[in-house]
């Protein structure tokens, strides 16, 4: 057996150079690393293992080599239930393990060990390299034992987790993927003599596909499933109401100048810095530019940084920017993955790629519940795909997704992303916010909003189109030049937009 992380003879000289060394039953290991103790070269942080790092913390350096330490101390075992998912300990240090007899170690500084006697790994389970970890079916499975004890020292996620994650397969992959799902853990279940933890996880997809009674479902977002995926009766109004001023209403055709691909970069670098910086992403023109060129984030605002870049990253690939939902589940699809794409940099803080798990707000305006985000988005769906116009189409995306709010953070970009990518397919000019315009279109939403007058919004977004049509052209300096000739860039105390008709040869300035 190898007792030191890197392979080396046992009869070899140990490394001292390795952080971690394990202890041996060979008598010349065991010579050296009594030998090196005495003389204070490595020190003991738990029961045969030694580390040459005297100066970091003992719970830091286990915390670092866990696995390690892991594998040479349970070879073979199950890394199971919640632990199996999570794969470090909870918040309050425990972590379980399957294997041949039942234990609670704590030798391991910070952590508690907990030992539980059950079947050893099987086909579908994950080789880890000298230790498995339970399949997604298993520790399903695994999480539907009763657990006495709660929060981070249950060996279970609470059963709301678990009609999540199935509601997610179901969001993901329909019926027929969650059926595919049950069968395999219905194998995984007669292998492993999990007979009535499968009972139990079948009465729960049943009850998801609503073929079994919704009252064995906990959470509110799996019986709102089960009752037939509930909406915000108001915010339905709302798309109703521009529904029926947009169906019949006349938009200019405003075809896209920028047909070569410098041009289209560099209108969509204008349109992820304007989109970014309404947001409170505040970069000099200069700087943003240089981001964008180098792909490298300036030192002191990396996160910044990265949502230009993300922004970037979607609005200039031509193939993105063309993909429009043709279903409800396309919507949420697209919505999910460009958001994970433009929030990359805040994956952990916003939880990118999902939408939001509690409600979130912008003064004294309340967005869609978090249990209702779907089926609202579902509902207005309906009345996307029943209009024809792509400016129409564009102007009621945006509206939707803006005032759904689907994400904990970045819904306002998103929401023009998915409104420009309906006008890009379409052969027509996207639409940029400049920021001494930002209040002019924050207040036409908010108006909508609170009154049920959309046409405010109508005319801002008209307005804008008509502003951005007149953005083409591959040089920046040109680019940079007209916009600071409009006042785009100025702060809305500081100025007004001012439209600069560049396809007239004598060029003019008139006030919006």
């Amino acid at each position: 057996m190898n007792f030191i992380i890197e392979k080396i003879p046992m009869t070899d000289t140990i490394d001292f150079k390795q952080e971690i060394i394990f202890a041996s039953s060979d008598k010349s290991v065991s010579n050296q690393i009594s030998k090196a103790e005495k003389e204070g070269k490595i020190k003991k942080i738990a029961p045969r293992i030694y580390t040459t790092n005297l100066r970091d913390s003992v719970e830091y350096i286990i915390k670092r080599h866990f696995f390690d330490i892991l594998k040479w101390r349970f070879p073979e075992a199950v890394i199971s239930h919640r632990s199996a998912l999570e794969l470090r300990p909870t918040e309050t240090g425990n972590f379980f393990l399957t294997s041949n007899y039942t234990k609670k170690i704590t030798d391991l500084k910070g952590i508690t060990l907990n030992v539980m006697e059950g079947n050893p790994a099987v086909v579908s389970d994950v080789n880890l390299g000298g230790i498995y970890a339970s399949s997604e079916w298993r520790w399903i499975l695994e999480n539907m034992q009763i657990s006495r004890k709660k929060g981070g020292e249950s060996k279970s996620f609470p059963i709301e987790y678990i009609e999540d994650k199935l509601e997610k397969i179901i969001i993901r992959e329909g019926e027929e993927g969650i059926n595919k799902f049950r069968d395999k853990a219905r194998e995984i279940a007669s292998l492993l003599n999990f007979n009535n933890e499968y009972e139990k996880l079948n009465r729960i997809i049943s009850a998801l596909l609503n073929t079994h009674n919704a009252n064995v479902l906990s959470s509110d977002s799996a019986k709102a499933r089960a009752t037939g995926m509930p909406f915000d009766a108001k915010r339905v109004e709302l798309f109703e109401i521009l529904y029926d001023k947009l169906k019949d209403y006349y938009f200019p055709e405003r075809t896209d100048k920028n047909t070569s691909e410098d041009s289209f970069r560099l209108f969509s670098f204008f349109e992820a810095y304007f989109s970014n910086y309404i947001e409170g992403t505040k970069f000099i023109i200069e700087d943003a530019k240089n981001i964008v060129d180098t792909g490298v984030a300036m030192p002191k605002r990396i996160k910044d940084s990265h949502d230009i870049l993300g922004t970037f990253h979607i609005v200039s690939n031509s193939y993105e920017m063309s993909i429009t939902p043709a279903t409800s589940d396309d919507l949420i699809q697209i919505l999910k993955r460009r958001h994970l794409t433009m929030m990359s940099a805040r994956a952990e803080d916003v939880n990118a790629g999902e939408f939001k798990s509690q409600n979130n707000r912008a003064g004294n305006t309340e967005f869609v519940d978090f249990t209702l985000v779907e089926g609202t988005l579902k509902q207005g769906f309906k009345y996307y795909a029943t209009l024809n116009d792509p400016m129409a189409k564009a102007i009621f995306m945006m509206f939707m997704v803006s005032e759904v709010h689907p994400f904990t953070d970045g819904n306002g970009r998103i929401s023009r992303i998915m409104g420009n990518a309906e006008l890009f397919k379409s052969g027509l000019s996207r639409i940029i916010v400049p920021t001494v315009y930002r209040e002019d279109y924050i207040m036409s939403l908010k108006k909508f909003t609170n009154r049920k007058e959309p046409d405010a919004f109508i005319r801002v977004m008209d307005k804008l189109q008509y502003f951005s049509n007149n953005i083409f052209g591959d040089n920046f300096d040109e680019l940079n030049n007209y916009f600071k000739a409009t006042d785009a860039y100025k702060e809305p105390s500081e100025g007004k937009l001012k439209i600069i008709d560049r396809s007239m040869p004598d060029i003019k300035l008139d006030e919006i």
